[in-house]
This record gives structure tokens, sequence and C-alpha cells, in this order.
């Protein structure tokens, strides 16, 4: 589990974590806007991840907002948190979400907002270079924040898969590909498998129409293709099939198999459509 661009930023570290909660405010505000006005039936709409709800999706968020929020104010009582979670790993995802999702639309709106406004005050006044506990390594506030890009993104790509909406891919992507690219190893760990030895060259089509590359461009190896896609596979919100991403060596295309931004189990993905890419 993690699992989560504007005017000129200001310059070092401070400014960098400024322009990454300046992203992280629009996604979820891009995202508001589809659930925002919705009536209360329209929350139990199923989405594409199985037993979860339109409520499901926005409780996980802000469940994950407020364990962030406990990590980022509270060490010692995130760490009690986290050991009670951790008893049982396999489920207390879906246990946060299950428990939000029972609450009444407006209620569950209103806490997500809450909670994502108050997570944003305080990785904003973090001192610098202060580092967060999680589930996994401990994180500094542009990662956090950078992560609940990640989470924000995928889970309203299953809101907006569910109400047949189209998002206009946004330049916000580079924080996913990121975390998709430096999550490579993890995606091979994660299924018991020996990561390559060399790094692989990773070049990405922004949305923008700049290109986002990762790794050393003598790289043997290499995978290419629209951020967009790369993105939806790395959340495993698409099936590899239908999506216009090409490897060049074994390992790399190996790796499109499994690549996964996020850290837990892979689930067991979305099913290739039939019409390829």
């Amino acid at each position: 589990m993690s699992d989560v661009p504007k005017a000129a930023p200001a310059s070092g570290a401070a400014g960098t974590l400024t322009a990454v909660l300046d992203d992280l405010r629009d996604e979820s505000a891009e995202l508001d806007q589809l659930v925002g006005e919705l009536g209360d039936a329209e929350w139990a709409r199923e989405t594409p991840a199985p037993g979860w709800t339109l409520a499901h999706q926005i409780a996980h968020l802000a469940w994950t907002d407020q364990a962030a929020l406990l990590a980022a104010t509270d060490a010692d009582a995130f760490a009690a948190h986290a050991a009670v979670a951790l008893k049982s790993p396999d489920t207390f995802v879906d246990d946060g979400a299950r428990e939000g999702a029972a609450l009444p639309p407006a209620a569950l709106l209103a806490r997500w907002r809450a909670g994502r406004d108050e997570l944003q005050r305080v990785l904003r006044a973090a001192p610098a270079g202060a580092r967060f506990p999680w589930y996994g390594p401990p994180m500094s506030a542009a990662s956090v924040a950078t992560a609940r890009i990640m989470e924000t993104w995928a889970h309203g790509q299953d809101v907006a898969d569910a109400l047949g909406v189209h998002r206009a891919p946004t330049d916000r992507l580079r924080h996913v590909a990121r975390i998709g690219v430096r999550a490579r190893d993890y995606a091979y760990a994660v299924r018991g498998l020996t990561p390559p030895a060399e790094e692989f060259r990773v070049e990405l089509r922004a949305p923008s129409g700049g290109l986002w590359t990762f790794g050393e461009e003598s790289a043997p190896q290499r995978v290419t293709g629209p951020a967009l896609d790369f993105c939806l596979l790395a959340t495993r919100r698409a099936h590899r099939d239908d999506l216009a991403l090409r490897a060049e060596g074994p390992d790399a295309d190996q790796w499109l198999d499994i690549a996964q931004a996020f850290a837990g189990p892979p689930g067991a993905g979305r099913e290739a459509s039939g019409g390829g890419a």
C-alpha cells in the first residue's frame, strides 16, 4: 500500500515540496469534481475494483490521508496504528475502505475534504529534512505527497471508469511515472523474483508533448511509450495488451508484465479488452 505542474516554484527543496503539494491539491480537486455533485444512490455504483463502490474508493483515499496525517504529526500513535494494521496485511486496506464507505455520502465527502486539507497544511509546514514513518521505509514530506498523488490518480481512474468519464491526462502524471520506475525492483521482489542487475532506459511521452527519461541513455534494454499508458500499467488500471508500450530486451519485456507503482500484493489487475493497443 502506499497504497500515493504551475507557476514557477521557489528554488530548492522547499520549492520542490510546494510544487508537489500544489499538484496533489489539483489532482484531488479534479477527482472532487467527479464525485462532489453525485446523488446518494450513485455512491453505491460498482467500480472496476471487485467489491469496491465509488464510496469505497473515496473512503480509501480519506483513510490513507488520515494515516499519512497521523504519521506526520504523531509518530508513536502511527506506530501503534501500523502494528495493528500489519497484523492483518491482506485485509486492513479493505477494512478501512469498508468502514468509510458505510458513512452517508455527505459525511464521507466532508471527511475526505477535511483530511486532505489538513494533510496539505501539515506537509507544507514540515521542517526541512523531516522524515515520517510509514508502513515501509520512512518518507520525506515530498515523498508522502508524491505517493498521495499516485493513489489519488489511480483511484480516480477507477471512479472515472465507473462513471464512464474520460479524464484528459496532465503532466501531474510525472509523479506516478517516477514512482513506477523507482519501484521496478519491488515489483520483482513482491513476486519472489530476482530483479535484473542492470537498469533500464525508460522514455515516456508526456501529455504536454515533452519526453520524460529515466536511466542511462546507453542502457541496452528499454521501455518506450506514452506516459499515460505507463501510469495505467504501473497502477494496474489497464492491461498491457491494451497499451502502446514497447520493450526492448527480455528483462524489460518481463517487467511490463509485472510493473506496479504501489506497495502490497499486486492483485489481479485488469483484463485485456481484446482490442489491442
